[in-house]
């Protein structure tokens, strides 16, 4: 059995990936690929590396026949997707979305940090969190409720959240961390993170060559990976990235002071204690203890790398994870929770390799 699907946004970096994913999955049918600013061109056309493979056309939001199919998927800016999710939901189509509207299960909070009300707040209160490695439980519902014939709404993870929790979750949920300690992340991404529109930072002249720290202090993925690690309203994340001129890639290093007194675990313990954690998720890789992740090992997949190690002497977890910003950051992760909606297995059509070289 095959479902139809749909992407929204198609001509994004993002969409475009979701059309790269799902154009050879074996078990979702891709009919409808939507862009306002492209409509009527072939995607080959506009993505040569689609020739040969596909001759499907972008046409415009209207235009498309969303409506029919089984899921769709939103690649769009937020606050686009409310009143796009809220339509679709209501005609029994099932809403992946991979913008930040339905991420943040306190509306308040949505507003306090993107500046705008959040306008679907009933459709909020159902929307299940996308980060299958860590809120699994709440995708297994959604899928037997997606069983009963019922729509349903998943809001994906963003890149930094994503990279950042898979870094930190087993240590913080082990009990491992000082519950009262200031947790510092420093993560770097490429450029691709900051969507398809130039602008001066992203322009080539200045990016190039270039590494610097963006929203500090402010940026909007915090909220939301308090809300993942269960820090919300406690003030002790301090969230600082960075752009690299990088196409893709994403590496986030977390810094977990561990308490002040008392015994400190080894690398060795703790590479385990991460091992049997991600021991039943098929695409985050624990490394062996002295090997630390890299964005090229990672880059056109949506697989995870995470790495841990104990500096003993300042008494810190420091641990690592390296995503694709665009795989496992994104498309990848809007695929994977898709499998999960759908009663397939997570990693269907997400098995790629990276480049080795």
């Amino acid at each position: 059995m095959t479902y139809s699907v749909g992407v929204v946004g198609a001509a994004g970096f993002a969409g475009i990936e979701l059309l790269r994913i799902l154009s050879s999955h074996p078990r979702f049918d891709l009919v409808a690929a939507t862009s306002d600013a492209l409509a009527g061109a072939p995607v080959a056309e506009a993505y040569p590396a689609f020739q040969g493979l596909t001759d499907l056309r972008f046409s415009t939001h209207k235009e498309a026949d969303l409506a029919s199919c089984d899921a769709v998927f939103l690649a769009v800016p937020h606050t686009a997707a409310l009143a796009m999710a809220t339509e679709l939901h209501g005609r029994g189509v099932t809403v992946i979305d991979l913008s930040a509207d339905f991420r943040l299960k306190d509306a308040a909070v949505y507003e306090r940090w993107y500046g705008v009300p959040h306008t679907q707040q009933d459709l909020l209160a159902r929307a299940v969190f996308g980060l299958p490695e860590l809120f699994g439980d709440e995708l297994a519902q959604a899928a037997a409720a997606r069983s009963q014939g019922d729509a349903v709404l998943v809001g994906c993870a963003g890149c930094y959240p994503t990279a950042t929790s898979l870094a930190a979750a087993p240590a913080l949920r082990g009990g491992y961390g000082d519950a009262r300690a200031t947790i510092i992340v420093d993560a770097i991404s490429g450029m691709t993170g900051a969507g398809k529109g130039c602008s001066e930072r992203t322009h080539f002249c200045f990016a190039n060559e270039n590494v610097e720290a963006y929203g500090v202090g402010a940026h909007r993925h915090t909220p939301e990976i308090e809300q993942i690690l269960g820090i919300a309203g406690q003030d002790r994340l301090v969230f600082t990235p960075h752009l690299a001129p990088l196409n893709r890639g994403l590496l986030s290093t977390v810094s977990i002071p561990l308490p002040a007194t008392g015994p400190v675990p080894t690398t060795a313990e703790l590479v385990a204690a991460y091992k049997d954690f991600y021991g039943d998720s098929p695409l985050v890789t624990v490394l062996d203890e002295g090997v630390l992740p890299r964005t090229a090992s990672v880059t056109g997949t949506c697989r995870a790398h995470i790495g841990v190690v104990v500096n003993e002497r300042a008494r810190m977890i420091v641990a690592l994870g390296a995503i694709d910003n665009l795989g496992k950051g994104a498309a990848g992760q809007a695929v994977q929770c898709a499998n999960i909606v759908f009663g397939l297995e997570q990693d269907t059509g997400l098995l790629g390799i990276a480049v080795p070289v």
